[in-house]
């Protein structure tokens, strides 16, 4: 199975959270992580977010920049092209979607058109998830 990660997954790889184990286990069982392009400047952001708010996790969010940078030649990643921001405008307005959680969803649906089978679909937003369903991937 390949498993797509959408950003509030892919910092969990980093950041010790609640949901952290359950993203760890999913990504040792898949044969490929896949991400989107944009996935490296959300999670850049969300870093620099909990430096600014949580100093006292500097060291933590300084080692999961690394680590990002380690792992990310190693992701599928899904390029941002016309078809996708395209897909991702009508899947915006199908499923009352903010921008980029569209695009998100608009990214690994491009895996599941490539590559027909079971594509997971790694997400911590109820809404997403449930369009993900509706649209054939598999959410964790």
């Amino acid at each position: 199975m390949i498993l797509y990660l959408d950003t509030s997954a892919l910092v969990k790889l980093y950041i010790a959270e609640a949901e952290s184990p359950a993203i760890h286990d999913a990504v040792a069982h898949a044969e490929a992580v896949a991400v989107c392009r944009i996935a490296w400047a959300e999670a850049c952001a969300a870093l620099a977010r909990r430096a600014r708010e949580v100093p006292a996790d500097e060291a933590a969010v300084i080692s999961a920049r690394e680590a990002l940078a380690r792992d990310w030649p190693h992701f599928l990643i899904v390029e941002i092209t016309q078809a996708v921001v395209e897909r991702a405008g009508e899947f915006a307005e199908t499923f009352a979607l903010r921008g980029y959680d569209s695009v998100q969803l608009a990214s690994a649906y491009e895996i599941l058109a490539a590559a027909p089978g079971e594509v997971g679909f790694a997400c911590y937003d109820h809404r997403l998830n449930k369009a993900a369903r509706v649209l054939g991937l598999k959410p964790l």
